[in-house]
């Protein structure tokens, strides 16, 4: 058991009981803001700084701001990769090495070119490039199989792209 281990259960254990007791307190709303920059691009705050979106350059954009679809399988890459180390350390695995989303986009839909032609990822990919030791020994099968599966069943993002949430746009005009 790692001190990672201890103290993450450590953490959570307070946490998980809450929530088994009040339910409610487990619901949290989650924010992202952001202000429209100049040209076509929004400012958006990550909490660390300030990161600026603008068009990919499939869109006509310059390359110089950030794109949001890759902004998303970014997000995805995050979420996986913190996922993953938790439940390694729940399952008192060791993990070393790299995650990779990959999206297939048509901007075809984006640009309004071809009704048929889907605005959004058709196909998005996940993919692990690990080391998963138990000990001193490469993870048996069976527990590199619960590990991708604690993985996929836990990350936010992930389940949020696969379930699609039920989602509302609204526009308030400014006073």
């Amino acid at each position: 058991m790692t001190d990672t281990n201890i103290s993450l259960r450590d953490i959570q254990a307070p946490l998980k009981q809450q929530y088994r007791d009040d339910p409610e307190s487990a619901v949290i709303t989650l924010s992202a803001d952001g202000e429209l920059g100049a040209g076509v691009a929004c400012k958006v705050s990550t909490g660390q700084a300030m990161a600026e979106a603008g068009l990919h350059p499939a869109t006509g954009g310059d390359g110089t701001q950030l794109c949001s679809g890759d902004m998303l399988l970014e997000a995805l890459v995050a979420c996986a990769g913190v996922t993953l180390r938790a439940v390694a350390t729940a399952l008192e695995l060791e993990v070393a090495g790299a995650v990779r989303a990959e999206g297939d986009l048509d901007f075809r839909g984006t640009l309004g070119v071809a009704k048929d032609a889907p605005v959004g990822f058709r196909a998005i990919r996940l993919s692990f490039d690990v080391d998963i030791r138990d000990g001193d020994a490469p993870a048996a099968e069976d527990k590199v199989a619960t590990l991708v599966k604690l993985t996929e069943r836990y990350c936010v993002v992930l389940q949020t792209i696969q379930g699609s949430a039920t989602t509302s746009v609204a526009v308030n005009p400014a006073a």
